[in-house]
């Protein structure tokens, strides 16, 4: 949780020549953060930080603390600029969180006050009143210093680009914190006059540990408590009761929990459940997955009426830098998600390191909870599985308590469906072939022999208020939108549908990549396992690609129809992997449905098989 650390006269000094300045920067933050700054970010720097030093100067508060790119607790976010001074009424430490903007020209985008269009920039940003508000909340909700102290931290958006209103006038007023432009810097002086002076008080920020407020988690309770709508039975209710006690026992011996089940056995649902119960506790807890579909649903879902209780929602790898012990509890749900490390393609070669992704979560809490199904690993250097969590705790010198999940409340219930998955894939581990699904059983499952006649079925209950959804294997290329539509890029025959959308905004009628499975506009657009995952709808409906056909008694893999750049580099994902790796994301595809799934396959002889292996 560092900052970069100056005073006021500090950073007036060095801002008399910005390439200095800029300099000095790079010295610090390279100190720091031990990564690499790109241009932009220097630019950034070379014409904001002289700006706000000469306004600091001017309001005679050259002894305050100046915090530079703090990056926020668990999160990859940095603020621009805190201020850390005290009270001048009061004596109380005192801080202000600044975004810095060198906008000239912005408008609130097609009429909602929370989102800007920039001139020049080609996608909308958050209203910068609205992203330094979220700012200044979660360090009020994460550090231990400023519980119950809310009124310490304030929050401006300075954009000293713009030297008069004209340009943007229209994002200045009724925002989540007050808006100063290049033409307001005597108004800007005077609020940063009334909230600081004294000496800098960094330190109350620098020294805090971290875990989530009494008053957050309250916030949290009555939010969970009110979008519950699930009853816990048998074993589920036991893996929230047990997580409880563990919490009540912690102590110097670490107990680990590992919960695994089927699709729809109720893990996600003991997830939330844990976390409202231990949240009315007045316990830290915080929920994390290695699924940003997942994570932003849940953020909606759980977060519906505040945007604080969603600040719980994390990201497996938001714990690189967790102190041992932080939180009470961090339940990992999807935990077959975790991977090798918190590396990915973002990571800068400074930031990268060796330690595993399951020892910084486990790490982190004192009762790390996993919850998992080892069958839906769809990812090479997925290491999330029972056997790798209990491995690894139990070299750590820690206690594992395993629940088994039984229970069945997805594809109506039937066990039996899950299970005829799993055998036609190869994957029940030896249990004799018994294909055939009972004639009574509860789930209905449809072969059809045409992709219109799967959309056209799906389309009629998802018309009659059920919700539907169309899901394939990874066999088509995925083409970046072109303006304001998808390409149709999942074809067969004369049907032609586009993935799902790709965007973090709606593009036509598309929701927003990670609220494809949730949203309405989804059914237009085919999702993939990466969407799906973590997902269930009461009508499901299955493209098994030419990546997977029936062939002399049993399905075999095609590695040369897949199109996953996951998949692609044989090196990397011998045809081993990759053939265990597609079986389980069709297994995923596969049991998604609560009431139904219909499927399709382009290939004839799969199709015929299906009907067979059903009947």
């Amino acid at each position: 949780m560092a900052g970069l650390r100056l005073n006021a006269r500090e950073l007036m000094r060095v801002a008399r020549d910005p390439d200095s300045l800029v300099e000095t920067m790079l010295q610090q933050y390279m100190s720091d953060y031990q990564t690499a700054v790109g241009e932009s970010e220097q630019r950034s720097w070379r014409n904001s930080l002289p700006a706000l030093a000469e306004d600091l100067a001017a309001a005679g508060l050259d002894a305050v603390d100046v915090l530079l790119e703090y990056a926020l607790p668990l999160t990859s976010q940095r603020a621009d600029v805190i201020l850390a001074g005290t009270h001048p009424a009061t004596g109380n430490p005192s801080f202000v969180v600044v975004e810095l903007k060198q906008w000239t020209s912005a408008e609130p985008f097609e009429g909602d006050d929370a989102l800007v269009s920039v001139t020049g920039l080609p996608e909308p940003v958050l209203h910068p009143a609205r992203q330094v508000d979220g700012y200044r909340r979660y360090l009020t909700n994460y550090l231990v210093n400023l519980h119950d102290h809310e009124e310490w931290v304030g929050a401006v958006a300075y954009l000293h680009g713009a030297q008069n209103d004209e340009g943007v006038a229209g994002i200045l007023e009724g925002g989540d914190a007050p808006v100063f432009t290049g033409g307001r810097r005597e108004a800007l002086r005077s609020y940063l006059r009334e909230r600081l002076g004294g000496a800098g008080t960094a330190e109350v920020l620098l020294s805090s540990s971290v875990r989530p407020s009494t008053k957050l988690m309250q916030v949290a309770a009555d939010e969970v408590r009110d979008r519950e709508q699930f009853v816990l039975l048998g074993k589920q209710q036991l893996a929230v009761d047990l997580i409880r006690h563990e919490v009540e026992r912690a102590g110097t011996t670490k107990r680990v929990i590992a919960v695994s089940g089927g699709p729809g056995s109720g893990k996600s649902a003991i997830a939330l459940s844990a976390l409202g119960e231990l949240a009315r506790e007045g316990k830290a807890v915080l929920h994390a997955t290695g699924s940003r579909s997942f994570t932003q649903t849940m953020r909606k879902v759980a977060g519906h009426r505040s945007r604080d209780t969603q600040s719980l929602f994390k990201y497996f790898n938001s714990f690189t830098k967790a102190m041992p012990d932080e939180i009470d509890v961090l339940i990992a749900d999807e935990a077959h998600r975790i991977r090798q490390t918190s590396n990915n393609r973002f990571t800068k070669a400074a930031d990268r390191s060796d330690r595993l992704q399951i020892d910084e979560l486990i790490s982190a809490a004192r009762v790390p909870v996993f919850l998992l199904d080892d069958h839906q690993v769809v990812r090479k250097g997925e290491l999330g599985t029972v056997r790798d969590i209990e491995a690894f705790a139990r070299a750590q010198g820690h206690e594992v308590v395993r629940i088994e999940l039984d229970e069945q409340f997805r594809c109506g219930g039937s066990a039996a469906y899950v299970e005829w998955v799993e055998q036609i894939l190869g994957l029940n581990d030896g249990v004799p072939f018994e294909a055939a699904l009972p004639e009574d059983d509860p789930f209905v499952v449809e072969v059809v022999d045409s992709p219109w006649e799967l959309e056209r079925r799906l389309r009629e209950r998802n018309n009659n208020g059920y919700t539907a959804r169309i899901a394939a294997g990874y066999c088509w290329k995925w083409s970046d939108a072109k303006r304001e539509s998808l390409v149709d890029d999942v074809v067969i025959g004369d049907w032609a549908r586009p993935w799902n959308n790709k965007e973090d905004r709606r593009v036509g009628t598309a929701p927003p990549s990670a609220l494809w499975a949730t949203q309405d506009g989804g059914f237009d657009q085919v999702g993939c396992v990466y969407t799906a995952q973590g997902f269930e709808f009461d009508w499901s409906g299955v493209i098994i690609g030419p990546d997977l056909v029936w062939r002399d008694g049993r399905f075999e893999t095609v590695r040369s129809a897949n199109k996953d750049p996951h998949f692609r580099n044989p090196k990397t994902v011998p045809d081993e992997d990759f053939d265990l790796l597609v079986r389980h994301v069709y297994k995923v595809l596969l049991t998604r449905g609560m009431i139904g799934t219909i499927l399709y396959s382009p290939d004839a002889q799969t199709r015929e098989a299906l009907r067979t292996l059903l009947n």
